[in-house]
Formats: C-alpha cells, sequence, structure tokens
C-alpha cells in the first residue's frame, strides 16, 4: 500500500478518535507510530526508532524525547509529541530544542498526531528554527505535501537532499502567507509599491485610500485570470505558454441528465452564461482539482440559478449561484438537498469558502 493510501486510511479514523483520544500516550498508538510505520520504520526495532529516548542534557539530567529515528546508529530525526487535541505551539518543543543542540539530529518534528511540524536549523548552524519549514496534516493530504514527507520515509531518507530543499520550502511558505495577507488586506508599503509606478502626484490619504481598493481588485483579478487560464491549458491539453481566448469565450460542457425543472429552463432560448458565471465556474474547478479530476466538474446555467455539477449527474450538485443586482449567493447542497447559503460580495469571494466546497463536494466523491 502506497504512504498516500496509508495516510487517507488512517486520515478517514480521525472523527471517531477525536472523540475518544484524550491522552499523548493513546495519540502514540493511535497515530504517530501508525504514521512512522507508513513511512516505512519498524516502530517496534529500537535499533530503528527509539521510545523515550534519554540524554543528560547540560544542567537537565534524564529529560526524554517522545521518539528518535535512528541512521547509521546516530539520532537523525527527534520527535515531540502531544495530545491530540492539544494546539501546536512552539513553547511545547523545549525538549527539542536542547535535543537538537547536543545530539546529531538534523531534523525535530512536533506532532499531536494529525499536525506534524518539521524543523531544522537553517537559520543558525545547530540551533533549531523558530518556525517549520514544512508541515503536513493528516486532515489536508494532497499530492505535493506527501511528495515532501515521503523525502522522511526509510527508503527515501537523504540527508542533503532535504537539507537543501528545506531553505525553499519554509520562505515559500512563509511568502505565500505574505501574499495572502496582502491579497485580503493590502498594506500602505504594498500599496505604494505600485501606486508610485502608476501615478505621479502626492499620495494623500484621499488618493492612498482610492488605491488601496484598486490594488485589491487588481491583485485579485490578477490571481483569478492566472489560475482560470493555468487550469483551461491544462484541461485544453495546450502546451505551456501558448496563447489561447480568455477563459469567458470558452464554451463549458454542460449536463446530459436533468431534472424536469431544468428542461423547462433549458426551453428558454434566453438563457445566456455571463462572464460572471463563467468566472465562478472555473474558480470552483480550480479549487475542486485538489480532490477530483477537473474533467469530470460541469457547468448547468439555467433560467433560476448557475449550476456545477459532478460527472454530468444533478443528482451530483458541487455548488450553485444565484446573481442578481443586490447580492451574489454561492449555495452548498448536501445529499438531502439541504441548503448552506454564504453571501458573496464578489466572484472571487469564492476562495473563502474553498473548504465548504472540498467537505462538500467529497460527499458525492
Amino acid at each position: 500500500m502506497d504512504i498516500i493510501d496509508s495516510l487517507s486510511q488512517l486520515a478517514s479514523r480521525l472523527p471517531r478518535l477525536k472523540e475518544t483520544v484524550q491522552t499523548e500516550e493513546g495519540t502514540k498508538n493511535a497515530l504517530i507510530m501508525p504514521v512512522l510505520q507508513a513511512l516505512g520504520y519498524n516502530v517496534f526495532d529500537p535499533f530503528e526508532v527509539v521510545p523515550e529516548y534519554t540524554s543528560d542534557v547540560g544542567t537537565k539530567k534524564g529529560e526524554k524525547v517522545d521518539y528518535v529515528i535512528m541512521k547509521d546508529g546516530k539520532p537523525a530525526i527527534l520527535i515531540e509529541c502531544k495530545a491530540l487535541n492539544a494546539t501546536l505551539n512552539i513553547n511545547h518543543a523545549s525538549q527539542l530544542y536542547r535535543y537538537f543542540a547536543c545530539t546529531e539530529a538534523r531534523f525535530a518534528i512536533l506532532t499531536n498526531g494529525v499536525e506534524y511540524q518539521f524543523y531544522t536549523d537553517i537559520e543558525a548552524p545547530n540551533k533549531m528554527d523558530d518556525r517549520p519549514f514544512f508541515e503536513f496534516s493528516l486532515e489536508d493530504i494532497d499530492a505535493r505535501k506527501v511528495t515532501e514527507l515521503k523525502k522522511f520515509s526509510k527508503s527515501m531518507f537523504e540527508l542533503e537532499n532535504i537539507l537543501s530543499n528545506a531553505s525553499e520550502l519554509k520562505y515559500k511558505k512563509q511568502i505565500r502567507h505574505l501574499l495572502t495577507q496582502e491579497l485580503e488586506s493590502p498594506s500602505e508599503d504594498f500599496v505604494r509599491l505600485f501606486a508610485k509606478q502608476v501615478y505621479g502626484g502626492f499620495l494623500t490619504q484621499e488618493r492612498r485610500s482610492q488605491f488601496t481598493t484598486l490594488v485589491s481588485q487588481a491583485f485579485r483579478e490578477w490571481v483569478n485570470n492566472r489560475v482560470s487560464e493555468r487550469l483551461q491549458n491544462a484541461l485544453d491539453g495546450v502546451s505551456p505558454g501558448t496563447n489561447f481566448p480568455h477563459a469567458a469565450a470558452v464554451t463549458p460542457p454542460v449536463a446530459a441528465e436533468e431534472t424536469e425543472e431544468d428542461a423547462t429552463d433549458k426551453e428558454d432560448d434566453g438563457i445566456v452564461t455571463t462572464d460572471e458565471e463563467m468566472e465562478a465556474y472555473h474558480i470552483v474547478r480550480a479549487i475542486l482539482s485538489q480532490v477530483v479530476d477537473p474533467k469530470r466538474i460541469f457547468l448547468k446555467d439555467t433560467r433560476s440559478y448557475c449550476g456545477v455539477l459532478l460527472d454530468h449527474n444533478v443528482r451530483k450538485p458541487l455548488c450553485r449561484f444565484l446573481f442578481n443586482n443586490k447580492q451574489t449567493t454561492l449555495i452548498l447542497l448536501d445529499k438531502e438537498r439541504n441548503e448552506k447559503r454564504i453571501p458573496l460580495e464578489s466572484v472571487v469571494d469564492i476562495y473563502k469558502s474553498a473548504e465548504d466546497l472540498v467537505e462538500y463536494a467529497k460527499l458525492y466523491l
């Protein structure tokens, strides 16, 4: 069984485990040891995985770190465990700091069984960083993160390979976080960076306020256009860099199966799929591409709403949109057709409901 299958199987048990597992020891047995096994380590071999690793550190005598993964008889990875429902905090890692400084281990993991934070010494040699360079969660399993996680598996562990990539992973993650913050609420420095290049006058308070709005809108539109273009490229099999028409000019696939209501709607020749509806459709496909092949996602435009379906099937509604002059609304439906309505200020606000879209989509997968 591949590691991603083992982890997905383990993740499926999380809802029940969260209700019953309350202690650190229970977390080790139910989650952490199975994850180490999925990575190929024999948790019952004391020459490979040492539990309750003890070493005298400075004035601290007999301190223990929960697990140490050994390579060639030397500590390679230190692991500090917390209880399942604990919120991970760097303050929980005091023992990892001390052990990191006095052992040959170059990696440390802080975990509560669900979240795994990976640390090394990018900032200063032999001193564990305050921030992890990589994070993995059983509640957010995707192929890219599993690929990084596999580098820590028994069969693929290469110290220099991971270290060379750790700095890139860490700083790219922090830059993505900053970009997200700027997308949500542009800082004054960020606004000035663009305003001074397109506006030659003095930036009064009123002008700064205007450019804050303009930069935010332009940033969101740029991100959305890039996502739509990349997704359309992938769906059409177009080589990267090839010129192609705007997404709104692409005719979307439509659903083959219809309800009586849908058939009535289709009789109305006045139905026109707008640019806004196409934009919403492409955003949904981009978001859901992490859990389902985008080729299985179809647009269905009707007189009363714009819908997105899985596999042409009206019994698998991924979401619906209501567009009017006063309010745009995202509608999510479960299998009993219970609705969850989410008001949107603009189409790009769909990204804020990405987690909800993924969770509801999983009901039909």
